[in-house]
């Protein structure tokens, strides 16, 4: 079984992301921001990490670069509701700098297991 640890600020994010991916059989661990969500990764070790992009603390774009520093094999799936302009420059940066995939919010459910699964393969 994967285990996946998905960093996002908007909680009812985290739960229904959580559902989907438990339903489908993963492990699943969360928490609200970059900084958190560093510090979880270091102590689990997940398979996957699902970030943010926009959120306090530490966001998602520093978050993905410090992972890709300290463990140049981590797979991640940024993902970006955006802000008034969008969430394209986010996600295209967020890919230049290391994320597998990415997905814009709001993400339906077949979506994201996909994705899911194209970076566990």
């Amino acid at each position: 079984m994967a285990r996946i640890l998905i960093i996002d600020d908007n909680t009812e994010v985290l739960g229904t992301y959580c559902r989907i991916l438990e339903h489908a059989g993963y492990e699943v661990v969360v928490t609200v921001d970059g900084k958190k969500g560093i510090r979880l990764f270091r102590g689990i070790f997940p398979d996957l990490v699902i970030t943010d992009i926009l959120m306090p603390e530490k966001e998602g774009l520093e978050t993905i670069r410090e992972l890709k520093r300290d463990f140049p094999d981590v797979k991640i799936i940024a993902i970006s509701g955006g802000d008034k302009v969008g969430p394209g420059n986010y996600l295209k940066m967020a890919k230049n700098i290391g994320a597998m995939c990415t997905l814009a919010k709001p993400i339906e459910r077949e979506e994201l297991l996909k994705a899911v699964q194209e970076c566990l393969t």
